[in-house]
């Protein structure tokens, strides 16, 4: 299993850090992305307890942003943390070129990690996604998080497929957002493939299985309570893991459960005034004043939003 002071876990902490949160992109009115607040929201994050900043994830509107735009992101973003918190950028596509070659570029713009979703909508077979993960953590140096996310990608990375990759050196780690707690223990508990909750509402089940962080879309607002829960389930705390747990519910519910994260996500920081607007890009639409009166709501419920 990957506990803390095993070689993997040590390995996976010095390339991607334990506490990470799948960073929003903000846009301007005119639809181009505001590099400053970019810039405002990172900063937002590492200090309030991320050491792993993940770059045109999901969450970041990667399927809306250009390949220039994400390699921009990723030099502002280096330029305002520095060396306070990795970066993982997200290259994963659906096209086994196109991975290729956004992982370079994202190396060559001061990655420290790249993010490999399954290739999604032509639902490859395992074999299939086997050869795209494998041939994409070939052309890089960097550590690789492999994203197991069946209900966006169509198809899951099951098993078998994870031990055999296992066995790549770049291939480190697996963000888990599959939902399956009894396959993400037995690859853990079988392989060297260390892993992090991809799903908000499974962050305790899965750290209790043995994960060792978590990548988190709730993170823009309660990662300082993530990070201490984090560290108890560490130190073998779980009275203070369920509490924390407990008192994160309510901006987990409302980031995750009612509207897509990014949309979510952007209302919250609105809300708490780091962002100055809350667009998206389309095909999304930005959240209505009833989603964000109810976002504002729990957040304040939760200490995280005064009254």
């Amino acid at each position: 299993m990957a506990i803390l002071g095993d070689q993997a876990a040590a390995t996976a902490i010095d390339a991607f850090g334990s506490v990470g949160t799948a960073m929003v992109t903000p846009f301007k009115r005119d639809g181009s992305i505001d590099y400053a607040s970019v810039e405002k929201v990172a900063n937002h994050l590492v200090e309030l307890g991320n050491d792993m900043l993940v770059v045109s994830g999901t969450t970041g509107e990667s399927p809306t942003t250009t390949d220039d735009e994400k390699v921009e992101l990723i030099r502002v973003v280096r330029g305002v943390i520095g060396k306070r918190a990795k970066i993982v950028a997200g290259t994963g596509n659906n096209v086994t070129a196109h991975t290729i070659d956004l992982s370079r570029r994202s190396a060559d713009a001061g990655a420290d990690g790249i993010l490999l979703v399954t290739p999604y909508y032509s639902k490859p077979t395992q074999p299939a996604i086997e050869a795209h993960m494998r041939a994409a953590a070939d052309s890089t140096d960097l550590p690789v998080m492999l994203y197991d996310i069946p209900g966006r990608a169509g198809a899951p990375i099951i098993t078998d497929t994870l031990l055999r990759l296992s066995d790549h050196p770049n291939i480190l780690a697996v963000k888990d957002a599959k939902g399956d707690l009894f396959a993400s223990s037995y690859v853990m508990n079988n392989s060297s493939l260390v892993y992090y909750s991809g799903e908000d509402a499974l962050n305790l089940p899965l750290l209790s299985l043995g994960a060792l962080g978590l990548v988190s879309v709730a993170g823009h607002v309660c990662s300082d309570r993530f990070a201490a829960m984090v560290s108890a389930v560490a130190n073998n705390d779980l009275n203070t893991a369920r509490t924390l747990s407990r008192d994160t519910a309510d901006v987990v519910d409302a980031l995750m459960n009612h509207m897509p994260g990014v949309i979510s996500a952007k209302a919250a920081l609105q809300a708490q005034g780091i962002l100055d607007n809350r667009d998206v890009r389309m095909p999304l639409l930005p959240a209505d004043e009833e989603q964000m009166a109810f976002v504002a709501a729990q957040l304040t419920r939760s200490g995280y939003l005064s009254e």
